[in-house]
């Protein structure tokens, strides 16, 4: 079992929840954060410090947002380790106010001169 990250957090990118991670299992994507689930240990400590209720324990995904599980672990393999907070991305504060936003997820791998 493991925590996941999911729709809410794209072009957010709010990063409360890695200070609190005690097994620095969140990884970052350009406007994205996901969890590695081999790292994660289901603390929950992370639930509550996302500022637009992202993450949630992976049997309590809600039904709209499954297909985040396998994402998390997808891509958990090819972002990297992020380890402290940054800022949020410029425009979070919209974009935390926004539904329906996979499209606007960038499954790269973020450029390493701009890595959080």
């Amino acid at each position: 079992m493991t925590h996941v990250v999911t729709e809410a957090c794209i072009r957010c990118r709010y990063t409360d929840c890695v200070d609190v991670c005690p097994t620095d299992a969140f990884r970052a994507g350009r406007n994205m954060l996901v969890i590695r689930p081999d790292d994660c240990i289901d603390c929950a400590v992370c639930v509550p410090e996302c500022p637009v209720d992202a993450i949630f324990f992976d049997a309590d995904v809600p039904s709209t947002q499954r297909r985040f599980i396998p994402l998390n672990a997808e891509l958990s393999e090819h972002w990297p380790v992020i380890t402290r907070s940054v800022s949020a991305l410029p425009d979070a504060d919209h974009w935390a106010t926004v539904d329906d936003k996979d499209s606007q997820l960038d499954r790269r791998a973020p450029d390493p001169r701009n890595t959080p």
